[in-house]
């Protein structure tokens, strides 16, 4: 339950104290372990502000609404963690009325009685569905798998006449404390045969002026009285074969704090409902026994499924009002609405959306799976394994150990599968877990755990995750308990053939499961430790290929040929060769020989395959750049001659890079520049004005250099010889026959490439 801000300080350390005592549960235990069991439910603590009573009990209790007060929930609760004890998976309920006749005590209001029937039986009408509050608290389970199900059955009204007991508190004229109540509500459960075990709750109603306090003498005491703490409790009675579910629920019926006056039914019974009945009816069904079965453990605040929406905001409190009803001409808001009535109380906690709901549409198949087993690994140690449980993203595992004093415990969360934990002593624990979902959905699971008074070894050093033959040795450490005698180590015998161990050094010599077996002799105070196992796989060892030859980084079409060369690993089978399959049309390989036979990177795969006892070996590649061989061919594309200029332009293909150069020339004579006779004159020259002249003359030559293959574009202009010849034959009306011969040197080595072409060229007439 939340705390009101008064007193802190005075009790906060009763209050981190008080924690549970829990070593066992009833619906857990053999009947051997019954009585002790009795004892910790009587012991068991409250929620919220955790009142531990001096005779032990505890009680949870709904605190009242002031100014500075709590804060909110969501500033220091995390989800619900189960505990380990049960949940009430059917609620039958009876309202027992406790007022003596006579002696002028008040009677209750007209429509009191009438009303609190009324929301029972309308509670039990809607059971199975989700239109209440009751729905939330269905997501709460206990160890038998069993949920705390929305089965509401209403078990009659009863009136209890008994006088009451001499006052045992201050606080108000009539005043009697929770050991008072308990001890009334059994021997009036007796004497009406009433039925007292897990799934029945007892709601004790006492008339207005009527206070109770949780001691004799005490000043924690209900709404209206000198020492208003609390508007209404709950907690448990362990009886022999049974156990006594109740609420007690004094008047607070316009009292401020419990009760602010909204009442949609229009009668002071509706002040009860919100003040306080509602809130310890769903408070006991999933934690029947307080803090036993779902609560949330904080440092200084511990809160049940209503605890943890008692924030004292009408927004988280009691949500977003379902709407308005007239009720003699005033309107009262609702927020939930059973069997046709309107109601106005507070929300309950749903770990599902972590949040404050009015209701729930559960189904237990939403559960995750919640399991865990443990092992003992070492003396008072023990490690605790979730495999089983839902795992991934978002999943948290929260524990409780319950060894502190009287059982005291704190929750350990963690995202982790495995927790280790020491407890302080050897005996029977109880441990719960808790497995909550990304969104906060979750399931509990509890077992009783054994904790051995003996030595114990625990391996201190943690196997090789990838143990394999030939393998770098591990070494094996462990410590063990009390005797102070070594911790010895050998391989088991199934294992002699995987692993062999020389003191602690563990080596790999066959593929398979190795066993180390760690011992620890006893003395006269300690017994021999159990033998405890270290198993781990080993797999087959690895090779490695060390090229040995080296391959040239660059070659060209048709050079050398490369003989590959490599050692590989122990398994001794020989290395082989390849080609990859990408590099099949650059090059190829007979048994070692590498020949080179088009361009691009020539790709050489070296394998070695495993053994039994060793895997194949991870295939290594050598790479070799072969270049194309020379080649001074080219393809004349095109050639024209601009018509105003002179100018010619070649367009040529190369498949090498290199050089492309050129000489264009025309006649000499032949456009009437010179006349030409026949005459004796060496070759290549003619008689031309009574001298041997050049038979040809330059029209353009010149060279230029291409970086790579494609195609070339070159254009030269006319000499000035080629200019003049250009005119003159433009005034005959004739163009000038230039014979144009280009010859390519590729850049790679080789012979050149020549070839020749004739064209016109004839100027336009201006």
């Amino acid at each position: 339950m939340a705390r009101t801000g008064k007193g802190l300080s005075g009790r906060s350390a009763r209050v981190q104290g008080a924690r549970r005592c829990r070593q066992a549960r009833p619906h857990l235990l053999a009947p051997l372990l019954l009585a002790a069991v009795a004892l910790c439910v009587a012991a068991a603590p409250a929620s919220a502000v955790i009142v531990h009573l001096k005779n032990g009990r505890a009680v949870s209790y709904q605190p009242l609404r002031r100014a500075a007060t709590i804060k909110p929930y969501d500033q220091f609760f995390t989800n619900l963690d189960y505990s380990g004890g049960p949940v009430m998976t059917s609620n039958t309920n009876y309202i027992i009325y406790w007022r003596p006749t006579g002696g002028g005590i008040k009677a209750y209001p007209a429509e009191y009685k009438p009303g609190l029937k009324q929301y029972f039986e309308d509670l039990a009408h809607d059971s199975g569905g989700h239109q209440n509050a009751d729905s939330v608290s269905t997501q709460y389970n206990d160890t038998a798998g069993e949920f705390a199900n929305y089965d509401s059955h209403f078990g009659g009204e009863f009136e209890d006449t008994d006088p009451y007991p001499p006052n045992s508190c201050s606080a108000a004229p009539i005043c009697i404390d929770d050991e008072q109540i308990q001890a009334e509500l059994v021997k009036f459960a007796k004497a009406q045969g009433l039925t007292m075990d897990l799934a029945h709750e007892f709601f004790l109603v006492t008339p207005p002026e009527v206070e109770d306090c949780f001691e004799a003498g005490g000043k924690e005491c209900s709404a209206g009285s000198l020492f208003p703490e609390y508007c209404a409790y709950h907690s448990a009675v362990a009886l022999e074969g049974g156990v006594l579910i109740y609420a007690n629920d004094p008047y607070v019926t316009g009292i401020e704090g419990c009760d602010d006056g909204n009442h949609p039914n229009g009668k002071p019974s509706d002040g009860l409902i919100e003040g306080g009945l509602s809130h310890e009816h769903n408070e006991s069904i999933t934690d029947p026994e307080p803090n036993g079965g779902w609560t949330d453990w904080g440092e200084f605040f511990t809160g049940e499924i209503g605890d943890k929406c008692r924030t004292f905001e009408e927004a988280t409190e009691f949500g977003t009002p379902l709407g308005e009803v007239e009720v003699g001409g005033k309107k009262y808001k609702y927020n939930q609405e059973i069997n046709g009535h309107k109601y106005w109380y507070q929300q309950e906690w749903s770990n599902k959306g972590h949040q404050c709901l009015q209701r729930l549409n559960f189904s237990a198949g939403e559960a995750p799976a919640a399991a865990f087993s443990s092992a003992s690994v070492a003396a008072g140690e023990a490690e605790f394994n979730a495999t089983g449980s839902t795992s991934g993203s978002g999943v948290r595992y929260s524990w409780q150990f319950n060894d502190g004093v009287q059982g005291e415990t704190e929750t350990i969360e963690t995202k982790s599968l495995t927790i280790k934990h020491v407890f302080p002593f050897a005996g029977v624990y109880l441990v719960a877990l808790t497995v909550l979902t990304s969104n906060g959905t979750s399931k509990g699971t509890a077992h009783l755990v054994t904790v051995p008074n003996s030595q114990q070894i625990r391996f201190t050093s943690t196997e090789p995750g990838s143990a394999s033959v030939g393998g770098p040795a591990y070494a094996v450490t462990a410590v063990g308990g009390g005797s102070g005698n070594p911790v010895t180590f050998t391989i088991g015998a199934a294992a002699s053939a995987v692993c062999g161990i020389s003191g602690a050094s563990v080596s790999f010599i066959g593929v398979g499961n190795c066993v180390i077996d760690a011992n620890q002799a006893g003395d006269a105070e300690y017994l021999a430790a159990p033998q405890v196992k270290q198993e781990f796989i080993v797999g087959r060892g690895s090779q490695e290929i060390q090229f040995t030859s080296t391959p040239p980084s660059t070659t060209r079409v048709g050079g050398p040929n490369y003989v590959a060369a490599a050692t590989g690993g122990p398994s001794g089978n020989p290395v082989t060769f390849t080609i990859d399959a990408a590099a099949s049309a650059i090059c190829s390989i007979s048994g070692t020989s590498v020949s080179f036979t088009g361009v691009g990177s020539c790709v050489i795969d070296a394998n070695q395959p495993g053994s039994s006892l060793y895997n194949a070996a991870p295939e290594v590649q050598r790479s070799v750049l072969v270049a194309p061989a020379p080649n001074s061919s080219f393809s004349h594309a095109t050639t024209s001659a601009n018509a105003s200029t002179g100018a010619i332009t070649v367009h040529v293909s190369i498949a090498n890079p290199g050089t492309l150069s050129w000489l264009a020339t025309f006649a000499n004579g032949r456009f009437g520049v010179f006349s030409a006779r026949t005459s004796n004159c060496r070759r290549g020259y003619v008689r031309l004005a009574g001298r041997c002249r050049p038979a040809r003359i330059v029209y353009a030559k010149g060279s230029a250099k291409a970086s790579a293959a494609g195609t070339l574009t070159i254009t030269f202009k006319p000499s000035a010889s080629g200019r003049r010849a250009l005119a003159n034959a433009a005034r005959r009306h004739t163009g000038v026959v230039v014979t144009l011969r280009l010859t390519f040197q590729s850049a790679l080595g080789g012979a050149p490439r020549s070839s020749t072409v004739s064209l016109t060229v004839k100027l336009k007439k201006k």
